[in-house]
């Protein structure tokens, strides 16, 4: 039998993945949050069958977890790339050249401009706008699969790029 809202496409793992997160954080007071960072934590990303799970979890409406899911950047619906490329877009790393390195980044990288980000058609990578890496003083600033490299200029984000696997030359 099938939880409500489950699809039947949608995998067992991700399914105890979030049955797990509700059962472990519903006590805590605003667990949403918490829930789906344990979700996106495990998974990587907050699959679509999770919203009815932890709206019925929560006795919330779906239309509020989705809007707490749409409303913060960190939430993914879908899996991402096997590597992760955010670009500050804040007004510090701006002034600093962030508008030409995220530019590099979607041409170099083969991902579209958006302002949510994507991922490239292979799945290699998804590229990310964020809006603070914390590094102003040393701008412009991005980070490759969690770690954050401050005054990136196009040489530097060339050669960090190159030595990920799967996004040579």
């Amino acid at each position: 039998m099938t939880s409500p809202g489950a699809r039947a496409d949608q995998t067992p793992d991700e399914l105890t993945v979030v049955r797990d997160a509700i059962a472990t954080l519903a006590h805590l007071p605003g667990a949403l949050l918490p829930m789906l960072h344990a979700v996106q934590d495990r998974l990587g990303h907050v699959p679509e069958a999770a919203v009815p799970l932890l709206a019925e979890a929560l006795n919330l409406s779906r239309a509020e977890v989705h809007g707490v899911l749409s409303y913060y950047h960190h939430f993914r619906s879908s899996p991402p790339g096997r590597h992760i490329v955010q670009v500050c877009r804040a007004e510090a790393c701006q002034a600093r050249g962030a508008e030409a390195l995220w530019a590099q980044a979607c041409e170099r990288l083969g991902c579209a401009d958006d302002r949510h980000g994507s991922t490239r058609a292979d799945g290699a990578v998804t590229l990310l706008p964020v809006y603070c890496l914390g590094l102003c003083a040393s701008s412009p600033a991005m980070a490759v699969d969690e770690r954050v490299h401050g005054r990136v200029s196009a040489e530097r984000f060339e050669r960090l790029v190159a030595s990920l696997p799967g996004l040579e030359g």
